[in-house]
This record gives structure tokens, C-alpha cells and sequence, in this order.
């Protein structure tokens, strides 16, 4: 039980902070071009794809060197689109139209990453960013696993992503509609035939298990900071009950927490889930260039107002989590409740 900060008596004060902080945000937002809104992240995305032919064809090589710059560039690529990309789409980040927006997530998140959009929009924008830390909502529980110890899970499991993510998309296409069905099975056929088919065609892969070997270390080679980052952000930090949690800015400032500026993972991953996931949570309609131009609008706010700003290192974290496992990841967390907040 926590004393409430940073808010007036009254139910309306969450509200009326938030509304002050938005406003502030908005300001900003209105005065940025739409370079900044959208076009340096488009340009990223773009620049990843144009990077796609040259990993394609360093693979031809008998050069060590120059196969692990493919692997590199194909790696990298592959979760600039999947994890970037699909974030941004999914949040419709990416553009100010609804049709674009909606190509956008089919392309980047059923193409690129092998899931259902539609499940993709509900687990994350639905359930996590609406119930963020919420236990049995938005707690990021899916990520636990009690049944592995902490090295197994924090240096083996993230290897299992790139198989797991399509086969759990195929297990909830029983939940779906069947054209939904049908869509979605399609569109993540195609992406992954693709891949197959240019390790086999242009990087002259001679069998169908070195090609898919070759899949699978490059849909692999970030999983690591990609497990790690989604469990540092927001697990061992205070979680709420349903029916107590506290107004929408108490739960973004407690609930949430920004690493630093990491160059690969800010190009690979984004800023909103890298450096700027507070600024993130609070108004997720920003692309990750705007994340990171507000954040200073954002910071100043909380601070001024007496409400935390979780900020720590990857390194630090990653310590907290080797050190703490079992209380983090395999118990049940502890409810945190702010008095006259709820």
C-alpha cells in the first residue's frame, strides 16, 4: 500500500494530469513535420527492405566473413520489420490513413512476422497497453514460463521464438472466422515460402535443410534483447488488481520503464520499446521518432509533478533478473494498491 502522488483530491485528478500532459504532446506533434511523424521511421523500414538483396546475396559467398555480414544484414532486416515494423503498424504508427494502416499490419505483422493481426491488435493494444501491469490482463504473463529454470529460459528460450510465434498463430486461427482463417494462414505461408525460396534461389542454398537452418539463424539472432526487453519493462515493477487499479498517468509512470539509448536495438526494435516505452504507453498513436521527440516534454512533466519515471540499464536489469528469478518470474507478483488513486 502506497501513499498517492502527483494528483489532487478527487477522481478527477489522473484525468486532469493527463490531460495536461496530452496537451503539451500535442503541441509538439502539431508543430513537427511529417518527416518526423512518419517519414524517418518509414525511411527505416524502407531502408531494411532495400538491405534485403544485399544479405541475400552475401550468403552466396564461401567467405566466412562475408556470410556472417548477410546473416547480419538479414537478421537485423528481419526484425526491423517484424518487431519495428509490426509494433508501429499494429498501433497505426505508421501512417494517417486507416486502408494504408491496415495493409501495413498484414504486411509487416502476417507477412514479416508469422502471427494474426487480429490477435496481434487484441493482445497488445487491447489488453496490455489497456490493462498495463494488470494481473491477469495486461501483466505480461504470457512471457513467464515457471517450468524453466533462469539460465534455460534467459539464454535458451529465446531461441524457440521464431518457431513458436507461427505456430501459436495457427492455433488461434481456430478462434477466427474462417476468411479470417483462410487470410491469415495464406499471407504467413507466403512469407515464409518466400525466405525459403530466396535462401534457395538467389543465395544458392543446394538443400532444403540448410536453407531452413539458415531461417532460422537469422529469425534468431535477436530474439535474446527481444525476450529480455519485454520482460525488463515492465515485470517486477508494481502490478495492479482489476478492480483497484489506479487512474491511466499513476499507471503508465508506475507500471513502465525506459532503458537508455542502445543503437541496434534503437534502429532494430524502435525507440517507443527501447528508450522512450513510457512515452510509449502514455500515447501510443506516436511513431517512434515522435516518442523520442516528446520525451523530454514527458520526462520534465512526471518529474515536475512528483511521479516516478522508471529508468535503468539493460545491464542492470538483466542482473536483477539472473538474481531475482523466482520472485519475478515464477511467483505470483504483489499487488500494489496507491490509496485514492483507484
Amino acid at each position: 500500500m502506497e501513499p498517492a502522488q502527483g494528483a489532487p483530491p478527487g477522481n478527477g485528478g489522473g484525468e486532469a494530469l493527463l490531460g495536461e500532459l496530452e496537451a503539451l504532446v500535442r503541441d509538439v506533434e502539431r508543430a513537427s513535420s511529417w518527416w518526423e511523424r512518419h517519414g524517418v521511421d518509414c525511411a527505416i523500414l524502407g531502408l531494411s527492405l532495400l538491405a534485403l538483396p544485399a544479405g541475400f546475396l552475401c550468403l552466396r559467398s564461401e567467405n566466412v566473413l562475408v556470410l556472417g555480414l548477410g546473416i547480419t544484414i538479414l537478421g537485423v532486416s528481419h526484425y526491423t520489420l517484424t518487431v519495428k515494423g509490426s509494433h508501429l503498424a499494429t498501433h497505426g504508427a505508421l501512417t494517417e490513413s486507416k486502408g494504408w494502416s491496415k495493409i501495413w499490419e498484414l504486411f509487416f505483422v502476417e507477412v514479416c512476422l508469422a502471427f494474426s493481426a487480429e490477435y496481434a491488435k487484441y493482445g497488445h493494444v487491447k489488453i496490455h497497453h489497456g490493462y498495463t501491469n494488470v494481473l491477469g490482463l495486461g501483466d505480461s504473463s504470457t512471457w513467464r514460463l515457471p517450468c524453466l529454470n533462469r539460465f534455460v529460459y534467459m539464454f535458451l528460450s529465446p531461441l524457440l521464438i521464431p518457431i513458436i510465434t507461427p505456430l501459436v498463430a495457427v492455433e488461434r486461427l481456430r478462434k477466427v472466422e474462417l476468411r479470417l482463417a483462410v487470410r491469415t494462414l495464406g499471407l504467413i505461408s507466403l512469407g515464409l515460402y518466400a525466405h525459403y525460396w530466396l535462401l534457395l534461389n538467389v543465395s544458392g542454398f543446394r538443400s532444403p535443410g540448410s536453407a531452413l537452418l539458415c531461417m532460422f539463424i537469422t529469425r534468431s539472432l535477436l530474439a535474446h534483447p527481444y525476450l529480455h526487453v519485454n520482460i525488463f519493462q515492465h515485470i517486477g515493477l508494481p502490478m495492479f488488481s482489476r478492480d483497484k487499479k489506479p487512474r491511466r498517468i499513476h499507471m503508465m509512470s508506475l507500471g513502465v520503464l525506459n532503458l537508455p539509448r542502445l543503437p541496434v536495438l534503437d534502429w532494430a526494435f524502435g525507440h517507443s520499446l527501447i528508450s522512450c516505452h513510457v512515452e510509449h504507453h502514455l500515447f501510443p498513436w506516436l511513431s517512434d521518432n515522435m516518442c523520442l521527440k516528446v520525451k523530454p516534454v514527458v520526462s520534465q512533466f512526471l518529474h515536475e509533478k512528483k511521479l516516478r519515471y522508471n529508468e535503468d540499464s539493460y545491464l542492470a536489469r538483466f542482473r536483477l533478473f539472473l538474481s531475482h528469478y523466482e520472485e519475478l518470474m515464477v511467483q505470483t507478483p504483489p499487488i500494489t494498491e496507491l490509496v485514492g488513486l483507484q
